[in-house]
């Protein structure tokens, strides 16, 4: 019996682990106003919040403005 549930927390961990490492890399100072420029320390700090609560995560980063360029 807790062998599913070992299964869907390592799961649940995992899509977490691989949504969380390149927001918090390349896309949290365009999702997070604030967090523009943050420092290494920052971003480990964010490292298990981003990780666990990865659906709202993802859907922030998919719902942010993109930049606009000018030419």
């Amino acid at each position: 019996m807790l062998l599913w549930l070992e299964t869907i927390v390592m799961t649940w961990l995992a899509a977490g682990l691989i949504v969380a490492v390149p927001f918090l890399a390349f896309a949290v100072g365009r999702v997070i106003e604030g967090a523009a420029g943050s420092s290494l320390l920052f971003r480990l700090m964010m490292l298990p919040a981003a990780t666990l609560l990865w659906p709202v995560v993802l859907h922030r980063w998919i719902t942010a403005r993109r930049p606009e360029h000018h030419a």
